[in-house]
């Protein structure tokens, strides 16, 4: 099979990835880990230059996550505001390694931040995806109690991507951890309702129903795949969709 850049046909025109903060600590447990945010910053680079458009939303648990900062005595609301803080950090970072790889990339916070991200211009947005810049969703929905997961869903719908990659640690959505458990059952595509009756973890309720009352696919892969995002929107590697 032909696969140089010019013969793939990718299945979708503007998809939105959406990846942990934990991703970018590559071994180390806590932090940026350069060479990772540096890969991954390939891989985006790999799918634009098939033509396709991208958002992204990065999570901050590599260094801040609000619901262990609830968790251990800190007011919910405060806890969650710093973590929104951290997803702009990890945003700034991979901008910079896209950048660095000539892609043109914009920050968008849905927080005020005038000196180092856009504010979050629905119109304004579209028009950067559109001159095929890569547009990175930070600072959440700008409230508490909601996800970086529902931050996603929500922007991807405003964007009208076609579909949600979910960049995880595994290649799909299984019954249980499969690193913990040998027999752990793989799903080739599985329904909204499916995944929040059996709490399959692929993101949370909120997401996961916002995605179904818009019938917006969620395709779960492994980011630690290398060409793995590429292939998939090429039809080839393995994966999981999430759909009606």
């Amino acid at each position: 099979m032909d696969n140089t850049p010019d013969s793939l046909q990718p299945k979708f025109k503007r998809v939105l990835l959406k990846i942990s903060g934990e991703a970018l600590m590559g071994d180390q447990g806590f932090g940026l880990h350069p060479p990772t945010v540096q890969r991954i910053a390939r891989e985006v680079k790999s799918v634009h230059d098939l033509g396709v458009e991208i958002c992204m939303v990065i999570g901050g648990g590599n260094i801040f996550r609000g619901l262990s900062g609830s968790a251990q005595g800190m007011e919910r609301t405060t806890a969650d505001y710093m973590g929104m803080l951290a997803t702009i950090m990890n945003a700034l970072a991979m901008q910079s390694a896209l950048e660095e790889l000539g892609v043109f990339t914009r920050v968008i916070s849905a927080i005020r931040m005038d000196e180092v991200a856009e504010p979050y211009i629905r119109r304004r947005a579209v028009r950067h995806l559109e001159k095929k810049r890569v547009c990175i969703f930070a600072g959440g929905t700008g409230n508490p109690y909601f996800t970086t997961d529902t931050a996603a869903t929500l922007r991807a719908n405003e964007m009208a991507c076609e579909a949600i990659f979910k960049g995880t640690k595994v290649d799909g959505v299984y019954d249980k951890d499969p690193k913990k458990h040998e027999d752990a059952k793989r799903y080739d595509s599985v329904t909204y309702d499916e995944v929040l009756a059996q709490h399959l973890g692929v993101m949370d309720a909120s997401a996961i129903a916002l995605a179904r009352d818009n019938n917006l696919p969620i395709i779960v892969f492994s980011l630690d795949e290398p060409g793995g995002f590429r292939g998939i929107l090429a039809g080839q590697g393995t994966y999981t969709s999430v759909h009606s």
